[in-house]
């Protein structure tokens, strides 16, 4: 997930330069976790939210109206960042009109609208992926990132925080290994304390096309990624299975599925290569994948974090329809 293009744009909904935001914890640096900014962005949400649901209501994904989940053994989430420019608002109300449980990865001042559609956000952004355990120099920001999220989502009852180990920049495993598990021992107790689970995303480093791979990235493979997990040795330390990342550097997917779903706390899918929709037109066949899922127990969430090619709401659809196994 590298930087954004160096032509400014800007947030829809807040005006701050995308430049300035960081994806995986897409909170304007001005406003940060703070819960009064929460409050007082949820006035001017009550105001908006029940035209928008009505807009959404009034345009469906599909002649008839949207698939809506029906078995609901997958609890679906789905991730803001790549379906920009629709504002988290609107997508807020297409995920609730398609029966998801969550949107992920969003600013705290959404939050009071996902309770009031009885979702939750599930995953909550930190310190991002550009730095990480993996350099000692990089620990204090990072847990000082952590320790934030992990209360202000505890506060609100959700129940994952994201982490990341950054880039390798020429360590070897194993110090880097050491420096992941000596920094991530430092925050998992408060994780436990607070009852949130933090979830180290694996990323795959094969692809360097923007938002789709990071070269470079240490934690880039799935059974290093796992034997830090179990190193550290906490109940609210697991790994976030990128179902796209582990395909491109892995594969063998329902088999590690199986194999480390004791350690699996969050999923996110995309199709392979391109990271586009979940289609006929990629490597990937979701539905025996959201099966193994099912089977090993699982009773967390699984993001959506495709970059729909076509229409944004109908690609969002489809998946739901063929997740919802």
């Amino acid at each position: 997930m590298a930087g954004l293009q160096p032509r400014a744009r800007f947030c829809l909904t807040t005006r701050v330069p995308l430049s300035s935001l960081n994806i995986m914890n897409p909170i304007p640096p001005s406003e940060g976790l703070s819960r009064r900014a929460g409050l007082k962005a949820a006035a001017v949400a009550a105001v908006s939210a029940p035209a928008l649901a009505r807009r959404v209501a009034a345009a469906p994904a599909e002649v008839g109206g949207p698939y809506k989940v029906l078995r609901d053994r997958i609890h679906q989430s789905v991730v803001p960042w790549c379906f920009n420019p629709m504002p988290p608002e609107e997508l807020i109300e297409h995920a609730s009109a398609m029966g998801m449980r969550s949107v992920e990865l969003v600013a705290p001042r959404h939050w009071p609208r996902l309770k009031e559609l009885g979702m939750v956000c599930a995953l909550s952004g930190s310190h991002g992926f550009a730095k990480g355990f993996a350099h000692v120099e990089e620990h204090e920001e990072c847990l000082a990132s952590l320790r934030e999220s992990i209360d202000v989502t505890a506060d609100a009852g959700f129940p994952s925080v994201i982490t990341f180990s950054g880039f390798r920049r020429e360590l070897s495993d194993e110090e880097g290994t050491r420096n992941m598990i000596a920094g991530l021992k430092k925050i998992a107790g408060h994780a436990e304390r607070r009852r949130v689970t933090l979830c180290l995303e694996m990323l795959n480093s094969r692809v360097a096309e923007n938002m789709k791979g990071h070269p470079d990235y240490f934690c880039d493979d799935m059974d290093r990624t796992i034997n830090i997990i179990k190193a550290v040795g906490s109940e609210r330390l697991k790994v976030l299975f990128d179902i796209y990342h582990v395909q491109i550097m892995n594969g063998d997917i329902i088999s590690r599925i199986r194999q480390y779903h004791p350690y699996i706390g969050h999923y996110h899918t995309a199709g392979v290569p391109g990271r586009a929709e979940l289609d006929d037109e990629q490597e990937i066949f979701y539905p025996p994948i959201m099966k193994a899922i099912v089977e090993t127990g699982y009773q967390g969430y699984v993001g959506q974090e495709f970059i729909p090619r076509r229409d944004k709401v109908r690609s969002l659809n489809e998946a739901v329809k063929l997740c919802d196994v």
